[in-house]
């Protein structure tokens, strides 16, 4: 089988370690079946999609939505090496699946509109298939509804004009699009489980994503929280693209 690929950008060790075996354990892959590159920490090389069954994007601390005077070179070049590798996945409709970054990514990529409307704070949210979702492939075995992980500043209020929308949530609409065939970015993070999440609670305690003080409050609060069903989606990627 040819190995899937992770790009990642998180420069925290404890998280980013976190998050690679997250993918790893919820994908059913080995180590050797997911080749991880870490932007944060150099270019991203040139890649020969040829070589990789598809394309994971993990969760960033970078916001699309930014203005780019005030985003970080390295936020720049990061997003710049992406716009360019994703002109090619989309030219060939690559499989491709991006968690919560991946909506602000491709989202903005294909002309979508992605701003701080429907920003949520951490924790389990109850997430809704549209129609169009409960046809969809990668959705299959996943129940009309479900609850997920979110934690994010910004979101898609506008859906790119090719995309289709494939779930939704009471405080973002837009929790899940798929455009072309294969290319799929969700809001909610289809790899995170309360262990993972408490990890990144207690690593971005400082990134304003709630106030410092209130960090032990937020743990409590998704603590018993059932999130066993979004994990299904990485599994199914997985079987559907492994080649």
């Amino acid at each position: 089988m040819k190995p899937f690929l992770l790009l990642a950008s998180r420069a925290e060790d404890a998280a980013a370690t976190e998050e690679y075996e997250a993918f790893l354990r919820f994908g059913g892959l080995q180590p050797e079946q997911l080749h991880r590159i870490r932007l944060e920490a150099g270019p991203l090389p040139a890649l020969d999609l040829d070589r990789y069954s598809g394309i994971f994007v993990s969760g960033s601390p970078f916001n699309a939505s930014d203005p780019d005077s005030a985003k970080s070179e390295l936020q720049l070049r990061v997003e710049s090496e992406l716009g360019i590798l994703l002109d090619e996945v989309v030219e060939r409709d690559f499989p491709f699946l991006g968690a919560c970054y991946g909506v602000g990514t491709l989202g903005r990529h294909q002309g979508g509109i992605v701003d701080r409307q429907f920003g949520e704070a951490i924790g389990a949210v109850d997430i809704k298939l549209t129609g169009e979702g409960r046809l969809d492939p990668l959705l299959e075995g996943v129940p009309d509804s479900f609850s997920a992980f979110v934690g994010h500043r910004e979101a898609i209020s506008v859906l790119p004009p090719n995309a289709v929308n494939l779930a939704g949530s009471a405080t973002c609409p837009v929790q899940m699009f798929r455009i072309k065939d294969n290319l799929y970015a969700t809001q909610f993070h289809p790899e995170l489980d309360v262990p993972g999440l408490l990890t990144r609670i207690t690593v971005y305690r400082h990134a304003g994503y709630f106030p410092p003080e209130e960090a032990d409050a937020v743990r409590a609060s998704v603590h018993g929280a059932d999130v066993s069903v979004p994990p299904l989606i990485l599994r199914n990627f997985v079987l559907r693209y492994a080649r």
